[in-house]
């Protein structure tokens, strides 16, 4: 055992050898049963809390059909199992109880991810009030059937557009997910069909300072990125503190071992400079392929430049962070949104991909900069001409029988060209190579060849009169690569979910969810039997024969 510092504060660990950490146990009291729908504490009231042994078997490298946001601690967004055909709405459940239209009749926000387990459950990250309420539901992926629902009494830190709610599963199919004060909850039998499992929760700055002034923390400090599990159970995810707490907390990320024990790192710390102070919302923590390296972006504000770090993942210790700057403009600092999605990809060769909005406004038709890093951070690679709001996924070289050249992966993004920021509102999706260029035609900057680009098929209306090509926007903040069919399957916010054959560069099927709306930050999934999940309107649909 051993003692690091944390924002100035000393927090207690466990230790770790160069490969995996050492085996260790706590002892909890007995955990009882939970009724359907149990709120867990909120502020001003003390529970009973319920808590489990966190002993562990060794660190399992079993793929998860779908762990977290984007797949998995990389963020590949790569499908484990083949994409059904399209063929029908099998069934659907909403993810928002309550959602709230802006007065375009739009709805401003991010969806966390679906998870789906080895035995095929899909657990359902589920919003139910109107600003704050969330759930988890777990349903049989085959039939879409309730089997439990835990409530929580999570609450999202100040924003714009609504945050997302994310929670994440272990190797072990234990569920973490979001509570108050920067707490999270976790339960073991998330196959349970004969009611809600028990619960626990854990507090990354010790459970025992937050019972003591539960208060302070609720009301101060809040989960502000998805959760992130490693091959070993630990789990990573950013927080955002408003205001004073006892333990003098500040705005950084969070880690919680797999046997319970807690740490964090203050942004400002993680960064070298004393003006951050979070993580920037939406941003899932990835890991690099081998799990020790930690990368996530800190900033210090809904639209301000901030950086991308990269920490020890066993200690937290930071290892590297590099200033985010314009790629036209390299005197100029990017700037990082709160109001978008994007989060780190770690490619197969361990660079690392990340997002952001150019500066200044409109210099890119508001498409931002796909920044590309080698794994230390220390080498800028080829950038993509689009990047901002959302996350890269990793297409293999061969999923594209066209393809020639000598990457052995190639990336597929979002691609939009909004005409509002001097555009033509031909709003694509692309599959870039990393390590070859092209000049930009927009900017003139050097950025990631296009080895397949598609447009949208269905005119935007509210553009056409001035923009005769535009089209309706590709909603996805991640999108599934299935490299099985070679293929995509994105969703669009014509209210369709199409797959784009890699083969012919083709739509080659269609499936009509809703009959459209736009904004929505949502992610498609493939689950264990090769269902696919996309969110529209408000709505989870699982598609397939």
């Amino acid at each position: 055992m051993g003692y690091i510092a944390r924002g100035g504060v000393f927090h207690f660990v466990l230790k770790k050898d160069d490969h995996m950490e050492k085996k260790g146990s706590l002892s909890f009291p007995k955990a009882v049963p939970i009724k359907s729908r149990w709120l867990l504490p909120i502020a001003g009231t003390v529970a009973v809390l319920l808590l489990f042994p966190m002993n562990r078997a060794a660190a399992q490298s079993i793929r998860f059909p779908w762990d977290g946001y984007g797949h998995d601690a990389q963020h590949d967004a790569m499908a484990s199992a083949a994409a059904q055909p399209l063929d029908h709405i099998l069934w659907q459940t909403p993810v928002d109880l309550n959602p709230q239209y802006d007065t375009n009749g739009e709805l401003d926000i991010h969806y966390g991810s679906p998870l789906i387990t080895r035995a095929n459950t899909v657990i359902v990250p589920v919003k139910t009030g109107a600003a704050n309420g969330f759930e988890v539901e777990a349903l049989a992926g085959a039939t879409g059937k309730t089997n439990w629902t835990l409530s929580t009494d999570y609450v999202l830190p100040p924003h714009n557009w609504t945050p997302s709610f994310s929670p994440a599963l272990t190797p072990e199919n234990r569920l973490y997910f979001p509570g108050g004060g920067g707490t999270v909850y976790y339960c073991n039998t998330t196959e349970a069909t004969n009611g809600p499992p028990a619960v626990g929760q854990l507090a990354f700055y010790g459970l025992a300072n937050y019972l003591a002034n539960s208060n302070a923390y609720l009301t101060n400090v809040f989960i502000d990125t998805p959760i992130t599990s490693d091959r070993y159970g630990d789990i990573f995810f950013g927080f955002q503190v408003t205001g004073p707490t006892p333990l003098n907390l500040q705005g950084g990320i969070a880690r919680i071992d797999f046997n319970g024990t807690g740490a964090w790192l203050a942004a400002s710390n993680a960064a070298g400079d004393v003006w951050i102070n979070k993580v920037a919302q939406n941003c899932a923590p990835a890991l690099s392929n081998d799990h020790r390296i930690l990368y996530v972006a800190v900033d210090y504000g809904s639209y301000n430049s901030g950086y991308l770090v990269a920490l020890d993942s066993r200690t937290l210790a930071p290892l590297a962070h590099t200033r985010l700057l314009d790629v036209a403009y390299p005197t100029n600092q990017d700037v990082i949104s709160d109001d978008v999605t994007a989060s780190p990809t770690i490619g197969p060769d361990g660079d690392v991909y990340y997002g952001v909005m150019e500066y200044p406004w409109n210099s890119n038709h508001q498409r931002g900069w796909l920044h590309h890093f080698d794994s230390t951070l220390t080498q800028s690679k080829t950038p993509g001409a689009f990047g901002w709001d959302a996350t890269a996924s990793i297409v293999p070289a061969s999923a594209v029988p066209s393809y020639h050249g000598s990457s052995p992966y190639l990336l597929m993004t979002k691609y939009n060209n909004y005409p509002e920021a001097g555009g033509d509102g031909v709003n694509k999706i692309a599959v870039l190579d990393p390590h070859e260029t092209m000049t930009d035609p927009i900017t003139g900057a050097t950025v990631m060849k296009e080895i397949l680009t598609i447009a949208g098929p269905t005119p935007d209306p509210q553009q056409t009169n001035n923009f005769p090509n535009a089209v309706k926007e590709w909603c996805i903040n991640s999108a599934v690569v299935d490299p099985f069919t070679r293929s995509v399957l994105a969703n669009n916010e014509d209210g369709k979910l199409y797959r784009w054959d890699l083969a012919s560069n083709t739509l080659s099927e269609t499936n009509v969810l809703t009959t459209g709306i736009g904004e929505a930050y949502t992610p498609t999934v493939v689950g264990v039997n090769g269902a696919v999940y996309a969110i529209n309107n408000a709505i989870l649909f699982a598609v397939g024969r």
